[in-house]
C-alpha cells in the first residue's frame, strides 16, 4: 500500500512541467482556494460529490485534480496528462467556459471528455449542442442520498436487520460511547485508519493506498477544512469514525465511514450515531458512490436510499463544437 506521502510526490513530480499546468492555466488544489472554489459550488447547487471541496481536496493528489477560474466559473480536470474534465460550477455564461475546456483538451491531444455529467448537464448539452457528444451512464460513480430521519430512526421492515445489527453491538459492547473528532483523539483516528487499510486490504485485492491518503489529508487538514466527525469507542479503543460536512443547505456529504468489520453492529452504529449527532440539521445525507465494489454496492442499497444520483461521461465526437 503506497502511503500518502509517496502518492503526493508522485503526483507533483509527473506533471511538473506539463503543458495544462503552466502559468496562468491549470494549478494544483490548495487550502487557499476554499473560499472561491466554496463560492462557485454553492453558486452551481448540484447535488453530487464532485461539487465539494473537501472531496476535491482531500482526493487532489489520487486523481491528480487541477483548477483553474475564468471568471465566475471554475474549471476542474483530472489528470493533466489524458485529462477528463467535471461540467464547469459557477455562475454566468457556460459557452465560453465549455470553449476553453474543448481547446485544453486539444492541448492534450485527447478528445474533450466530461466525468460526473449529472442528467441536467447532459440536457444543456444536448440541446446547445445537438448530436456532438456520446454519453455513456456510469453507474459506478451514482450518489447514494437517504433521508436523514429514516438513518436516525431506523424506522421500517425494511431497515429490521440494521437494528437488530445495533441491538447486538450494545449488547457485545455496554461500555460504548461516542465522541466528536478533535485534536484530543484525532491521533487515535488515524491510527485506526491505517490498522483498518491494512485489515481492508487481506479481504480484497484492490489498492487502498488512495483510500488511506484521502483521510490522511481530511485528519491532517482537519480544522481548515471545517469538517465534522465522530468516532465510536468501544474497550476503550476506536472502533467506528465517520468524517463530512455540508454539500448544501439541506445535505450533509459523508466522506469517510469506517469500522473494523470483526465488531458486529459497529457500521450501522457509527451510522446512525453521527448522523444523530452530526446530521439533523439537513433534509438528506448524501453518503457518496460505490466505486462499484459489490460489497458495498450492496452495503448501500441496505439502507434503502431515497434517490441515486445518476452521472454520465460525455465526449466530444465532432470534430470541434
Amino acid at each position: 500500500m503506497l502511503k500518502c506521502k509517496e502518492i503526493e510526490l508522485a503526483d507533483r513530480q509527473l506533471h511538473l512541467d506539463g503543458a495544462l499546468c503552466s502559468p496562468g492555466r491549470y494549478k494544483e488544489i490548495e487550502l487557499a482556494d476554499k473560499p472561491w472554489m466554496d463560492e462557485l459550488f454553492a453558486a452551481s447547487r448540484r447535488e453530487s460529490l464532485e461539487y465539494n471541496f473537501t472531496n476535491s481536496f482531500v482526493w487532489r493528489h489520487v486523481y491528480r485534480l487541477r483548477v483553474a477560474r475564468m471568471g465566475d466559473r471554475m474549471l476542474m480536470l483530472s489528470d493533466p496528462e489524458s485529462p477528463t474534465f467535471l461540467f464547469p460550477a459557477g455562475r454566468g455564461p457556460l459557452e465560453p467556459a465549455i470553449e476553453r475546456m474543448a481547446e485544453d483538451a486539444l492541448i492534450a491531444k485527447v478528445p474533450l471528455r466530461f466525468h460526473s455529467v449529472l442528467p441536467e448537464d447532459r440536457a444543456w448539452l444536448e440541446a446547445k449542442y445537438p448530436g456532438k457528444f456520446s454519453f455513456e451512464a456510469c453507474r459506478d460513480a451514482y450518489d447514494y442520498v437517504y433521508e436523514r430521519e429514516r438513518l436516525a430512526t431506523l424506522h421500517g421492515k425494511k431497515l429490521s436487520a440494521k437494528r437488530n445489527h445495533i441491538n447486538r453491538f450494545l449488547e457485545n459492547n455496554p461500555d460504548w460511547r461516542y465522541e466528536p473528532i478533535s485534536q484530543a483523539n484525532i491521533e487515535e483516528v488515524r491510527r485506526m485508519n491505517l490498522a483498518w487499510c491494512v485489515e481492508a486490504s487481506n479481504r480484497q485485492t484492490s489498492d487502498l493506498g488512495g483510500e488511506y491518503c484521502a483521510v490522511e489529508q481530511s485528519l491532517r487538514h482537519y480544522d481548515a477544512l471545517g469538517l465534522s466527525g465522530g468516532l465510536i469507542r468501544a474497550g476503550g479503543e476506536v472502533v467506528a469514525f465517520s468524517i463530512g460536512d455540508p454539500l448544501n443547505d439541506d445535505t450533509f456529504l459523508v466522506h469517510f465511514e469506517k469500522a473494523f468489520a470483526e465488531i458486529q453492529g459497529a457500521y450501522p452504529m457509527i451510522n446512525q450515531q453521527f448522523v444523530l449527532n452530526n446530521c439533523m440539521d439537513y433534509t438528506y445525507v448524501n453518503r457518496e458512490d460505490d466505486t462499484g465494489l459489490e460489497g458495498l454496492r450492496k452495503a448501500k442499497l441496505s439502507y434503502d436510499p431515497h434517490h441515486l444520483v445518476e452521472k454520465y461521461t460525455a465526449t466530444l465526437i465532432a470534430e470541434d463544437l
